[in-house]
């Protein structure tokens, strides 16, 4: 399995600054994105903090341990550059007093042959498109999705409350960073979705998707995911990651090319 790598953010148009933050890296088959919270500009430090730490702890991890690695050790990889991820934002909250009360939500995603590890903190999202369906594959750390297990709130009711931002994990505000890891099997043609609530927030699912189905460049999805949040209202910074699956290609045989043929 080969994998493709787009990513996008956006300030959208209320926000001052963006405090979302999103890398990836193609040779280790990784993707990260981080939405940060709490005063000013201090989310923008806890965002970029998750990213930049995991992306290149995490990358060189995948690229030093080669095509033997097995899922269990990958796991136990994203846990431990979570974990320091999380001790990196609590200590430069404490060392410096403008930096107090911030944290960020987090997902992250392993691409590993036809594996992906998904691990995520808070309510930024990763959906999968497979045979045209749109899946989330996520689950929010929030009290409304507390509350709607509970049966307390429908999902309809959710989406209009005004307590839809209110996580109930985060990285940097403790001193366990509870990440949750899920595997998923991945197919040729896959196409995956990283978000932050800038996005879920302004964009139904069945809007995401139909932009997915469109199935134009990854650049082009991109910026329409985008746009249609702004479009929408652009309340809150948006940030994307699109990665989509392919069969990987098999070199040919010398002779095979030497004759010309597939």
């Amino acid at each position: 399995m080969s994998y493709t790598f787009v990513a996008q953010t956006d300030r959208g148009r209320v926000r001052a600054n963006n405090e979302d933050s999103v890398d990836f890296d193609p040779v280790s088959g990784l993707a990260v994105l981080a939405d940060g919270m709490g005063g000013y500009k201090a989310g923008e430090v806890a965002s970029a903090l998750a990213t930049g730490h995991i992306k290149a702890e995490l990358s060189r991890w995948l690229q030093a341990s080669g095509q033997t690695v097995n899922v269990r050790h990958i796991r136990q990889a994203a846990q431990s550059c979570v974990a320091n991820a999380n001790a990196l934002i609590l200590a430069s909250a404490r060392a410096n007093p403008e930096h107090a009360g911030m944290g960020t939500t987090l997902v992250v995603a392993i691409f590993c042959g036809p594996q992906l590890i998904l691990g995520h903190v808070g309510d930024s999202r990763c959906y999968r498109l497979r045979d045209g369906v749109l899946l989330q594959l996520t689950r929010d750390h929030s009290v409304l999705q507390e509350q709607i297990d509970a049966g307390l709130l429908t999902p309809a009711q959710a989406a209009q409350s005004s307590d839809r931002n209110l996580v109930t994990r985060a990285l940097g505000v403790e001193n366990a960073a509870n990440l949750e890891l899920n595997d998923f099997p991945v197919q040729a043609d896959d196409l995956y979705l990283l978000c932050s609530d800038g996005l879920t927030d302004m964009v139904q699912d069945a809007g995401i998707a139909a932009t997915l189905r469109q199935r134009t460049t990854l650049d082009q999805m991109a910026r329409d995911l985008v746009q249609m949040a702004n479009q929408n209202g652009g309340r809150d910074n948006i940030a994307v990651v699109l990665v989509r699956a392919s069969e990987a290609k098999r070199p040919r045989h010398f002779l095979a090319r030497l004759l010309g043929r597939p």
